[in-house]
C-alpha cells in the first residue's frame, strides 16, 4: 500500500505549557521529584543554570546532563514546548528581563538624594503622560468611550500591581452608569464571574509585564464568546494585545525599580470622564442617585463638623 500521500497530523502540544521561565521553573520543580534521572538532569541545568542555556546548542546541554540529544527534544515536549528552541527562548527572556531589572537599579543609584529623586520622578511621570495620550488613537478612544456607555454590564479585570487600577475604574464608572463590576478580586472566584459574561458585555482588561495569567485568560475566554475587550497595557508585545478588541498602551518607565503607573489612572479618569460627558443627563441622574445615598449613609464627615472642632 502506497502510503506517500499520507499525512501525519502535527503533534499537538500541551494548552498549559509554560509562557515564561518563572512558570516554567515552578512546574520544574513540581515535577523534580517524579522525573526520570536523566530528565532530572536536564531539569537541574535549567533551573540551575538559564543563562547558560540560553546559550547552549542543544548537543551542549545533552552532554552536560548525560543524555541524547533525542531526550532534550522529548523532555520540551513533556512540558508541551514545541522542542528545544523553546526552552531557550523562555531562558533568554528571563536573562533579558533580568538585564533589564539590572539596569533599572543602576538607574535608581543616581537619585539617591530625596530632592533629586522627586524631581527625576516628576519629569519622568510627565514624559510617560506625553506619549501616552500622544500615541492614542481618537477613532479607538471614540469605539471604547461608546462601547462603555452602551453595554449591558461593564467587567473590569486587573491583578496585583493593576488592582487599584481596576478598582480605581470600577468605581469612576459606576458613579455615572450601572451595571459596572471588578472582577477577579476574591477568593479565586474569577472562573465563576466569568460565566456571566454576555455578549452585550464589555470586559476591561489591566495588565503589564510580567502579565498576570488569570487576566490574560479572562481576554482570551471574553474574545472566545463574543465580548467586546478593551486592554489598557504597556507593550505591543502583550499577551493583551493579540486578544483584545481594542488596546491603549500606556508608558510605564520609571528612574527606579517600580515601574510607574501615573499614567494608568490619567487614562482611567479620562476614559470615566469621556463616558460621562457621553451619557449626558442619564450620567447627571446617576451621580444625583449617588450622592442622595451617600448623604442618607452619612458616608462621609459634615463638613460644619470638621470646622466646628477647629
Amino acid at each position: 500500500m502506497d502510503n506517500t500521500n499520507t499525512r501525519v497530523p502535527p503533534k499537538r502540544f500541551n494548552p498549559e505549557a509554560p509562557a515564561n521561565y518563572p512558570q516554567l521553573r515552578e512546574v520544574l520543580q513540581d515535577r523534580l521529584p517524579t522525573l526520570a534521572p536523566g530528565q532530572q538532569r536536564i531539569a537541574r541545568l535549567l533551573l540551575d543554570d538559564p543563562e547558560g542555556t540560553s546559550f547552549r546548542s542543544i548537543g551542549e546541554t545533552a552532554r552536560l546532563a548525560e543524555v541524547h540529544s533525542s531526550s532534550v527534544v522529548r523532555f520540551a515536549g513533556l512540558l508541551g514546548l514545541a522542542g528545544y528552541p523553546a526552552l531557550v527562548r523562555l531562558c533568554r527572556e528571563q536573562l533579558a528581563m533580568e538585564a533589564h531589572l539590572v539596569r533599572r537599579l543602576e538607574q535608581a543609584k543616581e537619585h539617591t538624594e530625596t530632592t533629586k529623586l522627586l524631581g527625576a520622578i516628576a519629569e519622568n511621570d510627565t514624559r510617560n503622560l506625553t506619549r501616552t495620550f500622544a500615541r492614542i488613537d481618537r477613532g479607538d478612544w471614540e469605539r471604547a468611550v461608546s462601547l462603555l456607555r452602551t453595554a449591558r454590564v461593564v467587567h473590569v479585570v486587573g491583578m496585583r500591581k493593576c488592582y487599584s487600577v481596576a478598582h480605581l475604574l470600577t468605581y469612576l464608572l459606576h458613579m455615572v452608569r450601572p451595571g459596572v463590576r471588578q472582577i477577579g478580586g476574591a477568593g479565586g472566584l474569577l472562573v465563576d464571574e466569568l460565566r456571566e459574561l454576555a455578549a452585550d458585555d464589555v470586559l476591561v482588561a489591566v495588565s503589564i509585564r510580567r502579565y498576570t495569567r488569570d487576566t490574560v485568560r479572562a481576554v482570551e475566554f471574553a474574545r472566545q464568546h463574543g465580548v467586546a475587550t478593551i486592554a489598557l497595557t504597556d507593550d505591543p508585545s502583550s499577551p493583551l494585545a493579540r486578544a483584545a478588541s481594542l488596546t491603549f498602551y500606556l508608558e510605564t518607565g520609571s528612574v527606579t525599580v517600580l515601574r510607574s503607573l501615573s499614567t494608568f489612572t490619567a487614562v482611567v479618569q479620562a476614559l470615566a470622564t469621556s463616558v460621562a460627558v457621553s451619557l449626558g443627563k442619564r450620567g447627571r441622574d446617576e451621580l444625583r442617585t449617588d450622592e442622595s445615598l451617600l448623604e442618607s449613609f452619612a458616608v462621609y464627615s459634615p463638613m460644619e463638623a470638621i470646622f466646628a472642632e477647629e
